[in-house]
């Protein structure tokens, strides 16, 4: 795998631990209002994502193909908002290593099925032995990250 690829994946992952600690943050100002705190988040992220687009030179114009989309394809955003809303009502009552390695346990599982069966369009992955010890491997560390204190 190429190395840069493995560093911005990592990057990924610091993000989403800083994400969840400053939309928490947030949350306090905001009266404690997860909603608010996951909107605001959203809103700034929307507004970087319009920057960014605009510097690289994005056409704006290939927005029309969204007439073309299935309505399910637009379910990407409310999966985020998901996300964020979930990790910023999470963060505070179980902490952000438990979160996380949950967060991650349901990604690996969910992966696995979405890889074996081409779902959403996605290439076909066998599930190896190695991948599912992987798994196995993940959900020991999430055992040992929740219940080491006990």
């Amino acid at each position: 795998m190429n190395p840069v690829y493995i560093l911005i994946a990592i990057s990924v992952g610091v993000a989403i631990a800083m994400q969840s600690a400053v939309n928490n943050q947030l949350k306090n100002i905001l009266g404690g209002s997860t909603m608010l705190a996951s909107m605001i988040s959203f809103i700034i992220g929307s507004v970087c994502l319009v920057c960014l687009c605009a510097i690289s030179g994005e056409r704006f114009t290939q927005l029309n193909q969204l007439q073309y989309s299935n309505s399910w394809q637009l379910t990407g955003g409310a999966l985020g908002a998901f996300f964020v809303f979930g990790t910023t009502f999470l963060a505070p009552r179980i902490g952000i290593a438990a979160m996380i390695s949950l967060v991650i346990l349901g990604q690996i599982v969910t992966s696995l099925i979405l890889d074996k069966y081409g779902f959403l369009g996605l290439p076909i992955r066998d599930i190896s032995p190695t991948r599912l010890l992987g798994t196995a491997l993940v959900l020991g560390g999430v055992l040992c990250v929740n219940y080491s204190s006990r």
